[in-house]
């Protein structure tokens, strides 16, 4: 493209060259209300750490529409709309792995969420057969017999709006944690009860006030010696608001008690008991966030943790997204790990051996693990053991049609 034609197709962000810029662009708010809105507070934030971390290690997997063969092993994925939801882009907001990241997350603090087709090529009320273009994780408000009303965004509108959908085209996954998180005297409520308590004695001790006793030299007991003694307060009160240094001054027949001590309480010693509790119950080992976790401890967490919570969801929407039909013709929503993601390079080097040698890999299917473009020799897309001469897999091979046709000769016999 020449000089001239650069200027003239050419655009620029920052030209304002549009011919009818637009101005009125719909609902606007300061932050962006198609994410996750968590509940604010001291509490909140120390245990919304532990669940982000959950929530994007969940995010971490991958998730397609795939076709099984007839042995319902993994065969190919599938070209839709759907599989690109899940490994692209769910809808104009959110990533794939973003909007993974806002269902697990919102699946753990809500306890059961909708999962909604919001843009499908047929309506899906009349429709078995469609596919979805955009999904979206709403929070289910009212629960009917055959219908759930959903709190969920809508990007048309830029707000977040209540519907009503059948339960037959929403994915409604519940946490496998259920008892231990979302029930009313669960684990996790008792947590957040504890941490709002400490947070209550924190600022009550942070608020300023002295804590102080004054012991006046006469006894209070009469109406006119208690009228002193609440003049006298508030001139001390006076004085030391008063003064630019805070300084105030007594009787030499008063005295003054300091009162502001720590109160002794096994509040600490609860919180530290209940995180233990609930970091056991959801199978947390803490090297896991303190990141000195081998590979054994994250095995373990992978498989206590982040499974059950991935399952949930896949299952659930490879039962309300995909008809018996598909699911008849080999269709079906997976989720996949890279068993590779902790090993070392050492590791990493030996199992390649082993995975090449038992023909279970090819060697571009390896490079691609470890991000290396795929090699242009024909034999690296062929399943083969290097370490095996090629006359002798030659000669195996004719051994093997010599008995098939050995035995198709007995047969005919």
């Amino acid at each position: 493209m020449g000089l001239k034609d650069r200027l003239v197709h050419g655009w620029n962000a920052f030209w304002g060259r549009d011919p009818t810029p637009r101005t009125d662009l719909g609902y606007v708010e300061n932050y962006r209300t198609s994410s996750t809105l968590l509940t604010r507070g001291n509490e909140r934030d120390t245990v919304n750490a532990v669940l982000n971390r959950i929530a994007v290690d969940v995010a971490s997997l991958t998730v397609e529409h795939v076709r099984l063969d007839e042995f319902s092993r993994y065969k190919e994925p599938m070209n839709t709309q759907l599989n690109r939801c899940l490994t692209m882009s769910a809808n104009m907001d959110q990533t794939s792995r973003m909007f993974l990241q806002d269902a697990a997350m919102s699946l753990l603090l809500e306890g059961v969420i909708a999962i909604v087709p919001t843009r499908c090529t047929e309506n899906p009320i009349f429709n078995g057969s469609y596919d979805i273009g955009s999904l979206r994780v709403g929070t289910v408000t009212h629960w009917y017999p055959g219908h759930v009303k959903v709190f969920l965004y809508n990007e048309d509108t830029g707000k977040r709006e209540e519907r009503i959908f059948p339960k037959n085209m929403v994915a409604l996954p519940e946490n496998p944690f259920y008892e231990i998180m979302n029930k009313p005297n669960s684990t996790f409520r008792r947590l957040l009860m504890k941490l709002r308590q400490l947070d209550s004695i924190d600022n009550e001790s942070a608020s300023g006030k002295l804590d102080l006793l004054i012991q006046v030299p006469y006894s209070t007991k009469s109406k006119v010696h208690k009228e002193q003694a609440e003049t006298r307060r508030r001139d001390i009160e006076e004085q030391l608001t008063g003064s630019k240094y805070g300084v105030a001054y007594i009787d030499g027949t008063e005295k003054v008690i300091q009162l502001n001590r720590a109160i002794e309480n096994n509040l600490f010693t609860q919180i530290e008991y209940y995180t233990k509790l609930l970091f056991s119950q959801l199978g947390l080992p803490e090297a896991i966030f303190n990141g000195e976790a081998d590979e054994a401890t994250m095995l373990q967490y992978q498989n206590r943790t982040i499974e059950p919570i991935i399952s949930a969801i896949v299952d659930s929407m490879k039962w309300k997204f995909l008809t018996n039909r598909a699911r008849t013709e080999g269709q079906s929503i997976k989720f996949f790990s890279d068993p590779f993601k902790f090993a070392t390079a050492t590791d990493i080097a030996n199992n390649a051996d082993k995975f090449i040698r038992n023909e279970i890999l090819t060697k571009n299917e390896f490079r691609q693990i470890i991000g290396f473009r795929p090699s242009e020799d024909p034999n690296a897309d062929r399943l083969s053991n290097p370490n095996m001469p090629e006359d002798d897999k030659v000669g195996a091979e004719a051994v093997k049609e010599v008995e098939a046709t050995k035995t198709q000769k007995d047969k005919s016999k």
